[in-house]
């Protein structure tokens, strides 16, 4: 899990790269959905659990193999709590997979999120991880061209960096996966008897 300067450092380096692209309406709707907070669970859920994940970190991964289905049985599918996932790519494989998720229609995100995490060894490891990502995009229903498009789309791009940059300076997330659940920050790589502990406490149950 890498520390706050080394990310600190990386943000900084590719958000200044990014300030020289050309100027790019703001106000783009199209961008502004595949910004969107994804969420898994209800809308009106009275916990909300923020997940900021990396999908190059082996942490992030193992929660999503191994802790979330849990967590959706005894909180999340019982309309107990949402999980809103935010990407905090910490490299430049992680933030081609972030973009090309969020270049899907939203019903086909998490699905994808899954694929990315259950085989992240294969493809971020390929000897062309770009490759392999508009492999899983075409399976995914992203056709070559609306991959090569979504990487170079410039908006969506400076989004999601732009984002995770906030989130390192409001929330103060420092490695991936880090929770945030209604306001407190949980760091690193939470067992679910750590988050169920934490949202037992947020709903006044212990």
């Amino acid at each position: 899990m890498p520390r706050f300067g080394v990310i600190a450092r990386w943000f900084c380096v590719l958000l200044a790269v990014l300030a020289w692209v050309p100027a790019v309406n703001a106000q783009d709707p199209a961008v502004d959905a595949m910004l969107a907070d994804r969420i898994i669970g209800k809308p009106d859920a009275p916990i909300t659990i923020v997940e900021y994940a990396s999908f190059t970190c082996p942490h992030c991964a193992a929660f999503h193999k191994d802790t979330l289905p849990k967590l959706r049985e005894t909180w999340i599918d019982t309309g107990k709590a949402k999980l809103v996932f935010r990407d905090f790519p910490l490299d430049g494989a992680a933030l081609r997979a972030a973009m090309m998720a969020r270049c899907l229609p939203a019903e086909r995100y998490f699905p994808v999120v899954d694929i990315l995490f259950r085989n992240q060894d294969s493809w971020s490891r390929a000897r062309d991880p770009l490759a392999a990502l508009s492999g899983i995009g075409r399976l995914s229903g992203l056709p070559q061209e609306a991959f090569d498009a979504c990487m170079k789309n410039e908006a969506l791009q400076k989004g999601i960096l732009t984002r995770a940059f906030e989130a390192q300076q409001q929330q103060k997330v420092e490695a991936t996966p880090s929770f945030v659940v209604n306001g407190e920050l949980m760091r690193g790589a939470a067992t679910y008897e750590e988050l169920d502990r934490v949202l037992k406490k947020a709903s006044g149950g212990g």
